[in-house]
């Protein structure tokens, strides 16, 4: 997805051209929206009871006078925080979502610092996100390819550097969930480690797996009896990113790595069996914060151990 940055005008926000325009309202009152336009429609809105200021509730207006973009949705945050930002952008794009508005436009009534293009970023992917590599016929792809975030020129900067954060954070949570969301038999322990090394090579991460002849020499006992049940080959998983001076202390992630757990105290029910899937989330969140890291390239040292079997 292309997410790109505009510098709009105070009170030029309805001209932005685009498939459809977004604007969040932090405040509660129509004047203080971006455009004396938008504000119009909106206390238009409010007389006829279509809309009001409280968190969660959208205004969606096709073709509305004044505006350049074909639809219009307003949406109530009932803050400024980037939470309440983010939380009233995926309302918004929840209203878009079965439209075919390719190229959407988002403004705010308020400043649109760091942290909100993060959230704009990452509510973005959250919506477009679809599991589809196990399945008979695949979900089509919405239609939502570029968002555009309109900022004042004093807060460019900014708002370009959230950017850039929030275009690091969704790839390492897509990567997360895409892990999570594979059964058993495809996410296996050799899978992760595959995942891992690819990561290596494209972020230049030093890797190492261990397998069960490893294991064995370094005596981790109860590593190998949670494995010996399976057929599938245990692989511990460590990975270094190194971004900070060598004598500096590492940040260390552990992510349990159970690629799928029948078992426990006593053989489990078949009863929502299925979700033992997600017994390797712990892993798949680690893997997902390693990819985030390696793109953002801050200046810490981490090391990422993920101990992946089968129980």
């Amino acid at each position: 997805m292309d997410f790109r940055l505009h510098k709009s005008a105070p009170g030029a926000v309805a001209e932005a051209a685009a498939d459809a325009l977004i604007v969040i309202a932090g405040g509660d009152t129509p004047q203080a929206l971006p455009d004396a336009r938008i504000a119009a429609l909106v206390r238009d809105a409010l007389a006829s009871g279509d809309f009001a200021f409280k968190p969660g509730r959208t205004l969606y207006l096709q073709r509305a006078a004044g505006v350049a973009a074909p639809r219009l949705v307003v949406a109530a945050a009932g803050g400024e925080t980037a939470k309440a930002f983010k939380k009233a952008l995926a309302a918004a794009l929840g209203v878009l979502k079965e439209l075919g508005a390719r190229h959407v436009a988002v403004a705010a009534s308020f400043k649109l610092e760091t942290a909100h293009a993060e959230a704009a970023v990452l509510a973005a992917s959250e919506a477009r996100y679809v599991y589809r590599h196990t399945k008979p016929s695949a979900p089509k792809d919405g239609a939502l390819a570029r968002l555009t975030l309109l900022v004042a020129d004093a807060d460019a900067k900014a708002a370009r550097k959230g950017l850039a954060q929030g275009e690091a954070v969704a790839a390492g949570v897509t990567l997360a969930r895409e892990l999570a969301n594979r059964p058993g038999n495809h996410c296996t322990p050799s899978y992760l480690a595959q995942t891992v090394r690819g990561l290596g090579k494209e972020h230049d991460l030093e890797v190492k797996v261990l397998d069960r002849k490893d294991v064995e020499k370094l005596g981790m006992g109860a590593f190998l009896a949670v494995a010996q049940g399976s057929s599938e080959a245990p692989k511990f998983i460590v990975a270094h990113y190194r971004g900070a001076a060598k004598g500096v202390a590492p940040v260390v992630l552990v992510g349990k790595g159970i690629t799928f757990d029948s078992g426990g105290i006593s053989i489990k029910p078949s009863a929502e069996m299925d979700e033992m899937k997600f017994d390797m989330g712990g892993a798949a969140s680690v893997i997902g914060t390693l990819r985030a890291i390696a793109e953002l390239k801050p200046k810490l040292n981490l090391v990422c151990i993920v101990p992946a079997c089968e129980n």
